[in-house]
């Protein structure tokens, strides 16, 4: 079996779709005794040019191991959903398990944005406690 590196964009209506969807492609993968290596949600983001006028999409990355056959069912459900505007899969030489940069980065920015709130309560704290 082979590594690809899956990313697939749902049209921003259909958002509520993607558990589904990915469902369905996960249950397609391990139906052959494929597996998902890293499954992650990016959620919705700003396109870098318009496709079909629409200037946002749902994004989903998938790294699995699976057989030519399942990634050409999975290349068929993307082609045939009305849901999915774009897909790309891209064989690896090897399973990529740990996180993406963009999982990542937001991690980074969720942990600063805490640190700056627990900066500021405990300014407020010791404000309050001196007045």
């Amino acid at each position: 079996m082979r590594h690809y590196e899956i990313v697939f964009m749902v049209h921003p209506d259909q958002s509520e779709q993607v558990p589904s969807i990915i469902e369905r492609c996960s249950a397609i993968i391990s139906a052959v005794k494929g597996t998902v290596h890293r499954l992650e949600d990016w959620g919705r983001r700003q396109l870098a040019y318009p496709i079909y006028k629409l200037q946002k999409a749902h994004y989903v990355l998938m790294n699995i191991e699976a057989t030519q056959e399942v990634v050409n069912q999975l290349e068929n459900q993307f082609r045939f959903n009305d849901c999915i505007i774009r897909a790309m899969v891209i064989r690896m030489k090897k399973a990529v398990t740990e996180a993406s940069h963009m999982v990542r980065a937001k991690d980074d920015r969720r942990e600063h944005r805490e640190d700056v709130s627990n900066d500021i309560s405990h300014d407020l704290e010791t404000r309050t406690t001196e007045g």
